[in-house]
This record gives C-alpha cells, structure tokens and sequence, in this order.
C-alpha cells in the first residue's frame, strides 16, 4: 500500500505529494506520520492511499511512523484542503495548517497526563487494613480516604500525607498508580446554569422559519436585543438532540467567552472553544475533544470554522457583518465561503444574524436566495434607546473644547447618580494619535512602518498600531532639537483620564488592545462590568456588539464621524455599523436607555439613517451608490500585493505583474471596470515596501478570476511577495 503524502513544507518548490510505502504501520487518509525527505525527517499528512506507485520501487521511502491514534483530519476536511488550495491558490501545506492547533506541528505540545493512585479492589478493606503497620498512621488515614474514593490524583495524596505514605500502600499492592489523560479546560470557572428560557413568539417563528426553509443560507435580521442568541441556541439544541454537531462563530476574541458561557449553560462540556487567546495545550485538548467526539459544539472566532467535527448539522454566523470573517494572512479566506463548502458537504442549514446586515448578504435576501427573517423588536416590546446629538461644532462655538459635549456631561452625571453604568465608545486606543514638533513640523514614525507612532501614556512610550513595536517618548525633535512637543488627537488612555477629573468618584474601566492582551484579559473585564464593579466602561470597537449589560441607560459615542471619511467604498457602510452596534448596548433592561452622538457632521445622511435605526433606508442607499459606482456586490475587487524588502525589487515585481496582467485586460476590456497599479494606502509596512494593482471586473466571472490569479501568480520570485484579495475587508 503506498500512501500519498504533503510535506509539511509551504515552500513552492515542494508543493506536490510524494510517494511512501506504509509497510506494517496503520495508516489512513488524514493520519499525520513521519518521513523521511533528503536527509532528514519531517512531519506530513496523509491525504490519500493506493494500491502502488507509477514510481519505481527502489525509489520510494517509508513511512517513519504514525503521530497519532487516530487521523487528525476528516475526509470532509481533506476535501475542504483541495478546495482552499485551488481557490486562494495557496499549498496544499499551508491549507491543512488551517485545520491543526500550530503547536500540535513539530510536537511542541501533547495530550496531558496525570498521575492517579487508585484503590486495589482485589484485596478487601479490612484485609489490606492488616497489612499496614498500626503506628504508619499517615499510610492508614491515606488508605482510608482512598477506599471512601477509589481514585485520588497522585500529587495531591503526596501532598496531604507524604510521598514516603504513598510509596508503603504502593509496596504492599493495596494501591495501583495509573496515567490518566487530563484535558485542559479553559474558562472552567464557568458553571453550569442549565437556565430554561421561554421563547417568545418571534423567536419561535425564526426557529420555524430557520427548520422549514429549503434555502441553504438563512439572514436573521434581528434588532439589538430581539433575541437572537436565544434562536442560536435553540437551533444548536435540536440538532445536538437529532445526535448531529454545530459550530457557532463569532467575531471577535472578546465575544467568545460570553457567548462560551452561554452555551456550557445549556450544553455543559458538550462546547469546545477554539480562539487564538488559549494557551497552547488548551488549544490542543479542545480541538482533540472536538476531534474525539467528545465535545460536539465548537464555539469561537474565524478559525472555528475548520472545527474538526463531523455530522455537522448547524454552522451559525453571529454578527455576519464583521470584517474579522474574512482573513488577512495567507491564505485569505472568507468564512462565509468556507461555511458553505461545508454546509453543502454536510447537507446542513446556515444561520447569519445581524442588527446591522453587510449589503453584499442583504441583497442576496432581498433577491430571494437567501432565507429572510426580521425581528424588528425588542424583547418584551423594550424601547431602542433615544439618540441625542451633540453637534461638536456648536459645543466649541460655546467655548466648550473639551472631549465631552454639556450634553454627554449631564447624562453621564445622571446615570451615576441613579445607580446604573455607561459605556464611552471611542475607535482608537492609546493616549495620543500623533508626536509633533511644534518649531518645525516634526512627527514621529515608525522607523519599520509608514505611519505615525501613538503615545501611550503607560509605559511613557511611542507604539506602532500596526507591527507593535515600542520606542521611548522623545524628550526632544530629532529633526531640530525643540522640546516643544505637542501630543495631537485623543485615545481611550486620554479619555480615562478626562472621565477621572469630571467624576473623580466613579470606577472605571477600559477595554482595548493595550488591556486585554493576555489570555483571560477580555472576559475579566466584561465579568468585572458586569458585576457592577466599575460604573464606565471606555472601550475601541471590542466594547461595541454582543455585550449584554442590563445596567447599561447610556452610551456616549465620541468622533461618530471618525471612519466616515476613509478612503474605503465601505467607510459608509462600516460607520453605520459601528454606530447601530454600540447604540445598542444601552436599554436592554427595563429603564430606558440613551445614546449620545457626539459628531462634527450632523446632516450627514449615514449619521442620520444611524440615529433612527433606519436599515431599510440606509440599505436602499448605499446599494443605489454601489450600483452607479461599479462596486461590490456589482463587482469584484481584485487587489494583488507586492510586498519587498528593497524597494526596488517592489517596484520590478509590480511592473512584471502589470504588464502581464495588461494583456488579460486587453483581451477581455468589456470585463474590467478599473485596473491601474499604485502604491499601496500604506507604502511601508513592518519593513517591507509595498505596492499594488487594484482592478474591479464584472461578478461571476469564474474564468476571468482564475485567470488572473494564474498570471500574476506565475510573477513570483524569490525577492519579493505576492498576495492576492477579493473584496479585502481593509484597502490600506
């Protein structure tokens, strides 16, 4: 039997299977084994076997050995591998790497085993009793708690009566030590609430709606509050009931161990959560759980959605809308695309849901090929909050330069004094956006990237947003020698400390990048806020959907026109967005909430189709502004990236993939709506200039898109890196 097997190499060159023998070893499609390649030993996948070789016989190897007990990839996901590799062109190598914990490659964790002492049932109590000398008091008492237990963890038996007490039980027979595999739970704290929920009408008729549709894909457009989690797990419950699985995704780290929570209430250790937040060995027992059978509900972010499970019968897609669902490393998938690969292999239903609708989704419900269901109430009839504007202009009119409208004061300032919380929802982190030399310009960048650096008052320190790195605060220009530095813009750092000086008695609280950066940092938070042990929360877009804090009446939004402006097609779209989530944080309990709006541009149209919840509206406007402007869902964007070291090596790769592609653009000009080469939004990033050509081409146009993956793609060279996008979430 030879088995056919991909390298765990992602290089080009070796991007092809290779021939093993399997000898004695049980091997299977899936199984992760050992061979040998060059002079060396390497892991590999087995992706498929056959009776022989078209090569000779003296010219194939064996397999060295087989890594696991059982194959860590399905056939399902073998033919999602072949999928994504053909699609996004990318190995088959670094397609699999997808579907595996990266510490589980190169075997840098393993199961974890844990010593237990377990009672000899072969000899009676009173008989081993005998045995054990009258003044061995420690041995006594140890054999007496083991017969009440039958199975006590070794190091806590050592612990509580001394090794030397355990090593004479062991002597004697009367114990045995056994290896048992423990797994890793994460957030364990999180107990069973088994909460039975009574659905409300609506609720009941999505669930209907979801069971009796013949369409793959239903859109759940439900308001902030309508209750849509509770169809999710209504939905989860009967397929775990019809004995098949589910994978529930959600679109940010911050979200998972909420939404974790809710569902062990209901499913207990039947949930598995897989998110990037996990430690190592965390990561690996929930996906080997998953992979057992033992666990049948995958919660978590993006890469959820390669959960090893099979018998999938439901994949739900909270918050649809999100940027994070589409990736934007290598390979860059959307996750939409991959759920319905899988939906369709699994014969299964999708589920989306959003207050807040991407246009692209909306339209294909709106046409039918999706099942449409609204739910444009809230639980229980409960208002959506009133929406004050704070117009920013009059405010500094009426000398009032601070960060917070009289308006945002008085209500902040009322909603302490009654007792309930606030949310303060800026989009930008740190203390500062800019460093400015106020003698001769100066401003201070990243040395690896073409943007401006943040100051972060934590730490006194300069902060790239976009590769991470530290520098310490200047004390004076580098350019001209001036100590007169000002700190231009505001963050949520800055932000804090204003809120401290107005209310010096209120607890605050901040969620961003810069406080939530290790492994329990989002959900101590949001356990925090909602155990009423801060009175505001400060908070970039992480703060902005899926929360539920009843305590919540206010929300005050600061720079609601920030994103309006950017150089993105979807700025429109994004703000709106961002602005209908965070208002819905407020309210959801029984006193009324309040959002105040604070904004430079009260008249603009987005704004205002935010301000009244007015999706229809706002829908109805921008598909007519993307259908007169060639934009998705009426094109396809194609961005191809050049990325080098050395500029010039950029610039000769750029000019090889333009003028090759020229000639597709020649040959099918009717197809092309744009196509030009640039500069990329941001030229420099974490050392690597970049460069890039932008076209859009008519939808649906299978040919075309393969074609110009084909050509651009045959440009590569070992001096420079080309990605390719469709429709990428961020143009910068």
């Amino acid at each position: 039997m030879i088995a056919e097997v991909i390298v765990d190499i992602t290089n080009s060159e070796v991007d092809k299977v290779f021939d093993y023998k399997v000898g004695n070893l049980n091997v299977e499609a899936g199984s992760r084994v050992s061979v040998p390649f060059g002079n060396r030993k390497i892991e590999g996948l087995v992706i498929s076997l056959k009776e022989k070789s078209e090569l000779s016989d003296s010219k194939i190897k064996e397999v060295a050995e087989v890594l696991d007990d059982f194959p860590a990839l399905t056939n399902e996901c073998l033919s999602l591998v072949n999928y994504i590799s053909d699609k996004y062109k990318v190995s088959k190598a670094a397609a699999i790497r997808l579907f595996l914990p990266a510490e589980m490659r190169r075997g840098r964790v393993s199961e974890k085993q844990v010593e237990f002492v377990l009672f000899n049932e072969d000899i009676a109590f009173e008989d081993g009793l005998k045995l054990i000398k009258a003044s061995a008091k420690k041995q006594i008492a140890a054999y007496f708690e083991l017969n009440d237990r039958k199975k006590l963890r070794a190091a806590k038996l050592r612990a509580d009566y001394g090794n030397s007490a355990v090593k004479g039980l062991l002597d004697k027979g009367l114990v045995n030590i056994s290896k048992v595999r423990v797994c890793r739970l994460p957030y364990s704290e999180m107990l069973s609430q088994n909460k039975n929920v009574n659905l409300m009408p609506a609720q009941e008729r999505a669930i209907s709606s979801v069971n009796d549709t013949d369409k793959t894909v239903t859109l759940l457009h439900g308001v902030t509050g309508s209750g849509k989690t509770e169809v999710y797990l209504e939905l989860i419950k009967q397929v775990i009931q019809s004995g098949k699985t589910a994978i529930m995704l959600v679109p940010e780290i911050s979200l998972t161990p909420q939404m974790f929570k809710q569902l062990r209430g209901r499913f207990n250790e039947l949930c598995a959560i897989i998110h990037s937040g996990l430690s190592a060995g965390e990561r690996f027992d929930e996906w080997w759980r998953l992979r057992s059978g033992e666990a049948k509900i995958a919660i978590g972010a993006r890469s959820a959605v390669f959960a090893p499970l099979e018998n999938v019968g439901i994949i739900i897609i909270d918050e649809e809308h999100d940027g994070s669902y589409e990736s934007e490393s290598t390979p860059r998938y959307s996750t939409m695309d991959i759920a319905l690969q899988r939906a369709i292999h699994n014969d299964c239903k999708v589920v989306i849901g959003s207050a807040t609708p991407s246009v692209e989704s909306y339209m294909l419900a709106k046409k039918g090929e999706y099942n449409l269901i609204k739910m444009p109430e809230r639980i229980n009839k409960r208002p959506l909050p009133e929406v004050i504007v704070a117009d920013m202009r009059q405010e500094i009119r009426r000398g009032n330069n601070s960060f917070f409208s009289s308006a945002l004061k008085e209500e902040l300032q009322s909603t302490l004094q009654s007792g309930n919380q606030a949310i303060i929802f800026l989009n930008r982190r740190g203390f500062s956006q800019q460093v400015m030399c106020r003698e001769c310009g100066y401003v201070a960048k990243c040395t690896t990237c073409d943007v401006s650096l943040n100051y972060h008052r934590a730490g006194d320190m300069l902060k790239c947003h976009y590769c991470g790195t530290n520098y310490k605060m200047l004390t004076a220009c580098p350019e001209c020698g001036s100590v007169h530095l000002n700190l231009i813009g505001t963050g949520t750092q800055k932000i804090v400390d204003e809120l401290i000086k107005l209310f010096p008695n209120a607890r605050i609280a901040r969620m961003d990048n810069d406080t939530t950066r290790n492994k329990e940092g989002h959900y101590k938070i949001l356990q925090a806020f909602a155990s009423h042990n801060a009175d505001i929360l400060v908070g970039t877009q992480m703060i902005a959907k899926g929360h539920d804090f009843p305590h919540v009446t206010l929300v005050g939004i600061l720079d609601a026109d920030m994103s309006l402006y950017f150089s993105d097609y979807r700025s429109s779209e994004r703000t709106f967005q961002l602005l209908t989530q965070v208002a819905g944080r407020s309210g959801r309990a029984d006193d009324k909430g309040k959002v105040v709006l604070q904004t430079y541009s009260p008249s603009n149209p987005v704004l205002r189709y935010a301000m009244n919840y007015d999706y229809e509206g706002f829908f109805e406007r921008e598909i007519a502004l993307r259908k007169a402007t060639d934009f998705p869902p009426f094109a396809l964007i194609i961005r191809i990236m050049i990325e080098a070291t050395e500029e010039q090596d950029a610039v000769d790769t750029l000019k090889e993939v333009f003028f090759a592609l020229k000639e597709v653009h020649e040959n099918e000009r009717q197809q092309f709506l744009f196509f030009n080469k640039m500069k990329s939004p941001i030229k420099r990033l974490k050392n690597k200039f970049r460069y890039q050509v932008l076209m859009r081409i008519k939808p649906n146009n299978e040919e075309l898109r393969k074609r110009i993956y084909e050509v651009a793609l045959a440009c590569k060279n070992d001096k420079s890196i080309i990605t390719i996008e469709e429709n990428p979430s961020n143009l910068s």
